[in-house]
């Protein structure tokens, strides 16, 4: 192996040595193969590049464009051209999958789901740094500050692991990995230098690599140590000097809290839809919450965690907001007038001492809540959130909650809310799609007033559209995503409660998605168990005078509220002060279903269908491996085969030019190699070789049909008296300049073609034909060609021997 190669090689061992600081952060781990796989392939693109070769800073940009290719190819496909091929829709999915990443990655906790942003964010980022990395330590050869970038990856992944540090395991992978470059970069110059310091002589027949311990002054190993040592000590010193960064997958805790027992503080935007992932993915329905309650009915009685207010085209999250302490009670819900039916119910609850979540599920809307710990009120989304690392686990907490019951008629004649509200929770972005208005404008035509509008949109996704309620199917991320689902009309709650939030806003609705967890199961002790499978994610619309109202338009899941339809009766309350249990007495391991199944909801199936794991992102495999590689190799096939010609010539060109300057090589086979350039470079702009004609003869000709004159006319003469001194002379002597001669031939050519002949040249150079005279050269040589022969003519001698018999049989 060369000392480029070998180079080449440590460098991607580096890159992906110090990336695997990175792993920790999210999970699934699937886009670390992707990364090793484009990375290979990247670095493979340099190393052919620099075989040519190419310019330094041109070799770079062909493994910067390579890199776009492979990541066009992985992340944008359906924007490509070809599916390879970026232009401006490519750039354009780029930018909103890197918006999307940095979002998660302010909201997350460790370890956050593999969406397609984070995923980009992670492999491209691996692919900048090993072609930064790349390119100092192979191409320009200077291994010592290729450390900066591996030590940037490694730094990253420090700052934003847990305690401040990416574990002592990642340390010392990246720093094995850039001492391993230091080394190799450190043996291929010293094996170049020789023993130019001196030092004890070599065993005979040995040759110095300059890395010999006795006796020889060893000052670029020493540099490179100290260089390393530097280096490592300061990616020891960044992450601890690192602030403390609170907030999704920015801390451990969850990201929530305020700053201390204070009346002020701020709520980070962290999204619970993901902050409830790691129960969620358990394979077992392992139960979270367990409850009595004194309700006479649980249809109803949803868990409410969160509420997700801002919607910024891409997905749904919490707004990051003001938070004060615990009130008791707490204030009235806004925009409920007392002439609304309601009643107070006590729900007494207990968390699992293995659900850990920093956000209180509990009815909504509570009036009063006593539980120990830290806790802070968001008043907005009258949500309680642990202060300083608090969580749900194990909690045991009671709750008084309204059971608000408006008619139909008072939510049809609710009047406009106020201007404030109505503005904030009616945004939509720029970036969503047309479809989702057009189709929320078609779908409520014909209502009288925003109620109306309202209804028809939960039936059109809970029976009337045609949706089907699939778990399996990924979120996805972008704008898009909304407009995949309505038009291939399958997903779970988290689908139909983004979908509906946003039309109900395009309709100037106020609306917001709120994530918890259906009643639960009966148990035969009264209680009520809440298990992982009851996550669910429903819109909230606004009407003043009522206020969040909850609608329900995923399939199969939860209850239609009674308000929406008009064949369900309502429940009202027993003693608060004596829970009942309600529902069904006798124990059941199904999942939560409601006790009357509306006709709405028999349309789809039933009312048995387990709930979805909740979760907001893109599941992030992304295609399978051996599609990237199959595609890539495709890729690489198709753009690179046009160019073969092209880096052919130059490699060929390079090589007779620079054997043609040698002074200690044979001084016949010099010139013939530069004439042979020559006569290519003539053939190549149409002047076709003629080995009739004798050097002086073929320059003349050259002369006369490239319309040279001048120092290229020249030129060719005078390399064409070198091939006639070499051939003829009995001492031939050396000619100096000729590799100068060549290119000024060169340069006449060009000046007397046209533009089409200038690039006909350059890109396909008639010479080329070269390449396929020596194969066939070595096909003969190995007897294939002979062989091919011999196996043809017994055929055809079968062939004669058959066609008599097969005469006569016939006659």
């Amino acid at each position: 192996m060369s000392g480029r190669a070998r180079l080449a090689v440590c460098a991607t061992a580096a890159t992906l040595m110090a990336s695997g600081s990175l792993l920790p952060l999210v999970d699934p781990a699937t886009w670390f193969l992707q990364a090793v796989i484009l990375l290979v392939i990247q670095s493979g693109a340099g190393a052919l590049a620099r075989r040519v070769p190419l310019a330094r800073a041109l070799t770079v940009a062909v493994q910067a464009l390579v890199t776009l290719f492979l990541l066009t190819l992985v992340f944008a496909r359906e924007q490509a051209l070809a599916g390879v091929l970026p232009g401006p829709a490519v750039f354009r999915e780029f930018g909103l999958l890197l918006e999307a990443g940095g979002e998660d990655v302010s909201r997350y906790m460790i370890p956050a789901p593999l969406s397609d942003g984070i995923r980009l964010m992670l492999v491209g980022g691996v692919l900048m740094v090993g072609l930064v990395v790349d390119a100092l330590a192979v191409t320009f050869r200077t291994a010592a500050p290729a450390g900066l970038p591996l030590l940037a990856l490694y730094s990253v992944a420090a700052g934003l692991s847990e305690g401040g540090g990416a574990g002592w395991l990642w340390f010392l992978l990246a720093a094995a990995g850039y001492l391993l470059l230091l080394l190799a970069e450190g043996r291929d110059r010293l094996s170049q230098w020789g023993r130019v310091f001196g030092g004890a002589a070599r065993p005979p027949g040995r040759v110095s690599g300059g890395l010999e311990s006795d006796g020889g002054a060893l000052a670029p190993v020493r540099t490179g140590r100290r260089i390393g040592a530097l280096a490592l000590g300061i990616a020891l010193v960044v992450p601890l000097a690192l602030p403390a960064l609170d907030g999704g997958l920015l801390a451990g805790n969850g990201g929530t809290g305020g700053n201390g027992s204070g009346g002020g503080g701020t709520i980070s935007a962290v999204n619970p839809l993901v902050a409830l992932q790691d129960s969620l993915n358990q394979p077992e329905d392992r139960e979270v919450l367990s409850y009595r309650t004194n309700a006479e009915g649980t249809d109803d009685l949803y868990l409410r965690i969160v509420s997700l207010d801002q919607f910024d085209g891409t997905t749904w999250k919490t707004t990051v907001r003001r938070i004060e302490d615990v009130p008791s009670p707490l204030p009235d819900p806004r925009g409920l007038r007392p002439d609304v039916r309601r009643t107070e119910i006590q729900t007494n609850l207990s968390a699992a001492e293995n659900y850990a979540q920093n956000w209180l599920p509990m009815p909504f809307p509570a009036s009063q809540v006593k539980i120990g710990g830290r806790w802070r009120y968001e008043p907005v989304g009258r949500s309680l959130v642990g202060d300083r690392g608090q969580t749900t686990r194990g909690a045991q907490y009671q709750v008084k909650s309204l059971v608000v019951e408006p008619t139909a008629e008072q939510l049809a004649a609710a009047p406009p809310p106020d201007e404030d509200l109505r503005r904030e929770f009616t945004k939509v972005p720029g970036s969503l799609p047309r479809l989702v208005g057009d189709t929320a404008r078609q779908v409520t035509r014909g209502a009288a007033n925003p109620y109306e509008q309202a209804v028809k949109l939960q039936d059109y996704f809970a029976s009337d559209g045609g949706f089907t309620y699939n778990t399996q199917v990924r979120a996805g991320s972008g704008p898009s995503a909304i407009e995949r689902f309505l038009k291939q009309k399958e997903g779970f709650c988290v689908h139909f409660s983004f979908a509906m939030a946003s039309m109900a806003r395009t309709l100037g609705i106020p609306a917001r998605v709120a994530v918890g967890f259906t009643p639960g199961t009966a148990q035969a002790n009264g209680r009520m168990s809440v298990g992982l499978r009851d996550a669910h994610a429903w819109p909230e619309l606004y009407f003043e005078g009522v206020g969040w109202t909850r609608f329900e338009p995923t399939p199969s899941r939860g209850t239609v509220p009674e308000y929406t339809r008009s064949d369900v009766p309502s429940g009202g309350a027993s003693d608060p002060g004596t829970p009942e249990p309600s529902a069904s007495s006798e124990p059941s391991t199904a999942p939560s279903a409601s006790d009357t199944c509306p006709p709405d909801q028999k349309k789809q199936g039933g009312c048995h269908s387990a709930a979805p794991l909740v979760a907001s992102g893109s599941g992030g495999e992304g295609p399978p491996v051996g599609m990237i590689v199959g595609l890539s190799l495709a890729a690489l096939l198709v753009l690179g085969a046009p160019l073969l010609p092209l880096l052919w010539r130059t490699r060929a060109r390079r090589v007779r030019l620079v054997f043609g300057g040698r002074s200690d090589a044979d001084a016949a086979a010099r010139t013939l190699a530069v004439w042979l350039e020559v006569t290519d470079t003539a053939w190549d702009h149409g002047i076709a070789p003629d080995e009739s004609l004798t050097p002086r003869n073929a320059a003349a000709r050259i002369v006369r049909a490239g319309q040279l004159a001048g120092r290229p006319a020249e030129a060719v003469h005078r390399v064409a008296a070198a091939v006639e001194q070499v051939l003829y002379a009995p001492r031939p002597q050396p000619v100096t300049g000729l590799p100068e001669d060549v290119r000024r031939v060169r340069d006449g050519l060009n000046a007397s073609a046209g533009r089409a002949a200038r690039l006909r040249a350059l890109l396909a150079p008639r010479s080329a034909a070269r390449v396929v005279w020596a194969v066939s050269d070595r096909w003969a040589a190995f007897g294939f060609g002979a062989r091919w022969r011999e196996r043809g003519a017994k055929r055809w001698a079968t062939l004669a021997r058959k066609l008599p018999r097969r005469a006569g049989q016939e006659s």
